[in-house]
């Protein structure tokens, strides 16, 4: 797959959308409240920014989920961004024919476009394999049997982005095996206005 760090018409600002008008499933909306220590708060930060009492199946603007992430970021700290991207992989849709880390790694674009939609139209069409642009993507690299690139440009906060990758890197890895995600150039990005993020994701027998 070709790492592209921009599509055209894409902005590359965190927490803001490329496309107005793109909306998140709500089980992926969830996630804030499952990767949360307090179920509460977590609920009042969403209700704060227009998403109230989330349902899996309904759909919330884009926009409105990403301005509860800066809201947490605000007050809280990014710290916790990370063990939200964590539950990710368990509750958003994911393309059921992965089978190994190096499928699931690059399935990480899929599944993320297939748990958003604009103009009621899923980003993704699993019957056609059709992807629609507008959300920005999660680009992966084969680099050996051991070793992947992963480039995000997204509009999503960095640790919530790492967070997703070590998820499904540690779910779909060899028994035995552990798995390091490293912030390629940590100078580089986004939460010090870089437009991607780059990480390289290892694993090896422990």
């Amino acid at each position: 797959m070709v790492l592209n760090t921009m599509r055209k018409g894409e902005s590359m600002a965190e927490f803001v959308a490329f496309t107005p008008g793109v909306e998140v499933n709500g089980q992926t909306v969830l996630s804030v409240v499952e990767g949360s220590t307090i179920k509460m708060s977590a609920l009042n930060y969403l209700a704060k920014n227009g998403i109230a009492d989330p349902k899996p199946g309904a759909w919330y603007p884009q926009q409105a989920w990403l301005n509860a992430f800066r809201s947490i970021v605000n007050e809280v700290g990014h710290v916790i961004l990370f063990q939200i991207g964590r539950k990710i992989p368990e509750s958003a849709d994911w393309p059921p024919q992965v089978n190994d880390i190096h499928g699931a790694l690059a399935s990480i674009d899929i599944a993320y476009h297939m748990n958003h939609r604009l103009s009621g139209q899923l980003m993704f069409d699993p019957a056609t394999s059709a992807m629609r642009e507008g959300i920005g993507h999660y680009d992966y690299q084969r680099i050996n049997d051991l070793t992947a690139t992963m480039i995000c440009n997204n509009p999503y906060p960095c640790d919530f982005d790492t967070g997703i990758i070590v998820a499904v890197a540690n779910k779909f890895k060899p028994d035995g095996f552990r798995v390091i995600v490293t912030h390629v150039h940590p100078d580089r990005c986004r939460k010090k206005g870089d437009d991607i993020c780059s990480y390289t994701v290892n694993w090896h027998p422990e």
